[in-house]
């Protein structure tokens, strides 16, 4: 396997777009028809279609960042625990956020989403 194609190197990518608010580089990423879920099984967004929207609603928040707190790597499988800055509708604040990224032929093909609680700025 190229390192590129390495399942480490494809997330490391999809978070490097995520903090750039790319959103094209940050589609590409991600498999025609991937599917990103809030754990364990409720369905947010199929292809590639819904999860630019998603994300370009996302990418308007003007503090968006997520930080990488811990990355775990097995096999075709990433678990990262991340510590994401946003501007939530009660105000600007962090949320820990455990994702969860299944990894084929280079690109992502699964992830879920575990989040931990808000905790807004004072």
């Amino acid at each position: 396997m190229t390192p590129d194609l390495h399942p480490e190197a494809v997330v490391q990518r999809q978070l490097d777009a995520y903090n750039a608010k790319d959103l094209e580089a940050l589609v590409a990423i991600y498999a025609e028809d991937a599917e990103l879920f809030e754990h364990p099984s409720k369905l947010v967004a199929r292809g590639t279609a819904e999860l630019r929207q998603r994300y370009s609603l996302r990418f308007q928040e003007p503090n968006l960042r997520a930080a990488l707190v811990n990355r775990i790597v097995a096999g075709a499988t990433v678990i990262d625990h991340e510590r994401v800055t946003r501007t939530f509708p009660e105000g600007p604040g962090e949320i820990e956020v455990v994702m969860i990224y299944e990894v084929t032929a280079g690109r992502i093909t699964k992830a879920w989403t575990i989040p931990g609680a808000k905790k807004l700025f004072a």
